[in-house]
């Protein structure tokens, strides 16, 4: 047996190795270059629901693809209820408020160990799609309000699927934040917002970890179709960011497939029965498509299928047990404690009497409906495993609510009564649906949930609720309970995980990844959305979830990045290695943080970015980076992050590039978005100001950033007052400085007209090419 195992390890080793150091795009050019134009249309889309099309003369294979952001769902057809076993891991917005990239990789390994076992080559999976509103049908399946924290936990899980040889196809993109209408729905986006919020989480998951596929978004961008968007596909995604595998459309988002193709789109699915392969052929005939446009596309799909099948593991055999475990530790350290009033939890030993009310108690809601609906291999109750965990205290239940949330008055008097009785009660709660393809209507859990509360309320105080959702609730009854435990969608073993949570066998150490508000009506889209007739228009630009909250001053049920501990931690000694540097310096930024408690437990040091004086609507802080670290009780440990010039950028649409106005910067840190004791100051020197080229309708205001600034504002105040800016008395100082401000919005070639001649076309002329001199 052990000869057996060490020939599997061998035979493993040596696929990886192999897959590693074969160059497969130079491989795949020389296929490509052996096939006909039929061949190659025949490429570009899918055999089946799931796989590709082979070329068996070529020796080029069949690969096979599967839905998998938090499960393998392998399935024949499309024929969702009847996809293989596999284990049934926390969904997304449960694993980013983990805030733990090292947990997520551990959770992509086992995900692809699966995929390996039932001979799956693609995962299709993560998303990390922005929550423009906590609305959004898929919210459980996207990690984040935050792309730098989406993008982090991003990283971790395609590291750990493509370790084990299986890729990833990062989704979807792009700007892909609401289900209704999203097959023709345009999301109008200004480029600056694009580029601060909607794309960094791609970037860096490319940049960073490159997966072997990305999925382009069903919606329309700025009214192109994502898959036949060239903008997003070959300038961003291919020419700026470097991705080197190929693009698959989500299922049925092609709209014209040859300008798909020439848009940079590689891989159309599922199946389209050869209808748009000949329409592929047919644009290459007439010269509306370059058939060396086409080589391009497809060594890109070639290269990444043969590596695909190389990198495949034979005799793979999953241990179901051990993945659970799995499931069950990722599920606890994603749960997030919001209220813990008198240490109410953990539970106490001296309890005797504990009601447990909901449904969900006993039928738990572990993971949302859609493409992504996992058969799990076993399903683990808090019930029971309160049962099993805790002995001495007598647990009664009583049902609560129906199956569909619905208020039943009849199971709600038996769980009053129930609660009256017992010494403290636990109450669970959320959201019976959470699916692809339907946005929710309103932040309300059901009627039935929340009249269950606020009943069991009048007759109890010891209240603690768990929820079980995949997105924030609003919370009518918050001042009425007196614990909170955020569950999330925690998979298979996410009753387990709430039970030790519970009971205090895992302290819990989960930080939101998205802020609760207290109400829909103060979210940043609560006039529109979800948008119809055709048009989302993301008004909002970048002040998207904390960074709306923040700037408008309004007060959150629980802000982002919150979470309690059953320890307290403190935070000191903020350190800088400098004080003032350019841009390009490397920045370290140094605290301490330490576990001042009695338990073991894991704090998220957060660091955030404030811009003193800023020249564009900039967020009041903005997370940069983020360590998860854990402390012994008394134990102190130092954290230290390392800032680049990006940390402190804007995207200047005007220039197309990011920029940093020189000034002061404070770097901000602690345990939330709205608790963060640090501070430190530092002077920024700018080295990454855009590229400014200045015209005749430059506003006056944007010559301060040219060379030789001051002697052209000299110049360009004298000729149009006939004033020397270098005024002799302070009077005529005041009144230079009033004129420049009155003057910093007005396009310079207005000047002409203002000046009563004083500013000539000579002297405008002039001044362009002196501020235009590099």
């Amino acid at each position: 047996m052990k000869k057996i195992i060490l020939l599997l390890i061998g035979v493993t080793l040596s696929a990886q190795s192999h897959a590693q150091t074969v160059d497969y795009r130079e491989k795949a050019k020389k296929l490509v270059a052996q096939m006909t134009l039929e061949e190659k249309a025949s490429l570009c889309s899918g055999e089946t629901a799931w796989s590709t099309k082979p070329i068996a003369r070529l020796g080029i294979p069949s690969i096979f693809m599967s839905d998998g952001p938090h499960g393998l769902r392998k399935t024949e057809g499309l024929d969702f209820t009847n996809s293989v076993p596999a284990t049934c891991f926390p969904t997304a917005s449960a694993l980013a408020s983990s805030w733990n990239p090292a947990l997520a990789q551990k959770m992509g390994e086992a995900l692809a160990i699966e995929s390996q076992a039932n001979d799956v080559q693609i995962l299709l999976g993560p998303g990390v799609n922005m929550k423009r509103s906590p609305l959004g049908g898929r919210n459980f399946e996207y990690f984040s309000e935050d792309p730098i924290l989406a993008g982090n936990i991003a990283i971790g899980f395609i590291n750990g699927v493509q370790s084990q040889g299986i890729g990833s196809s990062l989704k979807h993109f792009a700007a892909n934040s609401q289900e209704t209408e999203r097959m023709s729905n345009s999301s109008n986006i200004d480029e600056r917002t694009l580029n601060e919020i909607y794309f960094p989480a791609f970037e860096m998951a490319v940049k960073n970890a490159q997966p072997w596929t990305v999925m382009c978004s069903y919606n329309k961008v700025n009214g192109i179709y994502s898959s036949e968007n060239s903008y997003l596909l070959n300038e961003i995604l291919k020419k700026k960011w470097g991705f080197k595998g190929f693009v698959v459309s989500d299922w049925g988002a092609v709209n014209e497939r040859a300008a798909g193709v020439d848009a940079g789109l590689g891989l159309e699915m599922p199946a389209s029965g050869g209808f748009n392969d000949k329409k592929i052929v047919d644009a290459v005939k007439k010269g509306i498509l370059h058939e060396a446009r086409l080589d391009e596309i497809v060594t890109d799909v070639v290269a990444v299928t043969l590596k695909a099948k190389d990198s495949h593991k034979k005799g793979i055999i999953v241990d179901k047990v051990k993945h659970n475990d799995l499931a069950r530790q990722v599920s606890g350290e994603c749960i997030v404690l919001l209220k813990n009033d008198n240490a109410i939890l953990p539970l106490k030993a001296t309890l005797k009497k504990i009601a447990i009310v909901g449904d969900f108690a006993k039928t738990p809601r572990y993971q949302g409906a859609g493409s992504s609906k996992v058969r799990p291999t076993q399903i683990v109750n808090a019930l029971d495993e309160l049962q099993k965990m805790v002995k001495g205290t007598q647990f009664s239940f009583s049902k609560g609510y129906n199956s569909s949330g619905e208020t039943d008055d009849a199971k709600i008097a038996e769980a009053v009564e129930n609660a009256k009785n017992a010494e403290l009660v636990v109450v669970f709660a959320g959201l019976p649906d959470s699916s692809e393809g339907i946005d929710r209507k309103n932040m309300d859990m059901p009627d039935g949930h929340n009249k269950l509360i606020a009943e069991v309320a009048k007759v109890n105080k010891n209240i603690v609720i768990v929820l079980m959702n995949g997105a924030a609730v609003s919370m009518p009854w918050k001042k009425d309970v007196a614990a909170i435990v955020e569950a999330y969608l925690g998979g298979q073993a996410g009753g387990g995980a709430i039970a030790d949570v519970l009971t205090g066998k895992v302290n819990p150490s989960g930080k939101l990844s998205e802020t609760f508000p207290m109400r829909l009506e103060d979210t940043p889209t609560a006039m529109d959305f979800p948008s119809r007739e055709g048009n989302a228009n993301y008004g909002e630009g970048i002040f998207i979830g904390y960074r709306y909250y923040d700037k408008k001053k309004i007060e959150p049920n629980f802000p982002f990045g919150y979470g309690l501990s059953y320890t307290t931690f403190s935070y000191s000694d903020i350190k800088a290695n400098t004080t003032a540097a350019k841009d390009s310096d490397d920045i370290v930024i140094s605290v301490k943080v330490k576990n001042t408690g009695k338990v073991a437990g894991k704090e998220v040091a957060e660091l955030y970015v404030h811009e003193q004086e800023s020249e564009v609507a900039r967020p009041e802080n903005e997370l940069k980076h983020f360590e998860k670290v854990a402390l012994l009780p008394g134990e102190e440990k130092t954290v230290t992050f390392h800032l680049t010039s990006r940390d402190f950028a804007y995207f200047n649409s005007k220039y197309h590039d990011w920029a940093i106005k020189s000034g002061k910067f404070d770097i901000r840190v602690g345990g939330s978005s709205r608790d963060l004791p640090l501070q430190q100051t530092i002077d920024i020197q700018s080295t990454k100001t855009a590229q400014i080229v200045l015209t005749r309708e430059s506003l006056f205001r944007e010559f301060k950033n040219a060379p030789n600034s001051d002697a052209l504002y000299a110049q360009l105040i004298q000729n149009f007052t006939g004033a020397n800016k270098k005024a002799e008395t302070e009077e005529k100082k005041k009144a230079a400085s009033f004129l420049e401000d009155k003057l910093a919005d007005i396009p310079i070639n207005k000047f002409l007209l203002l000046s009563g001649g004083k500013f000539t076309e000579e002297n405008l002329q002039d001044i362009l090419k002196a501020a235009n001199h590099n």
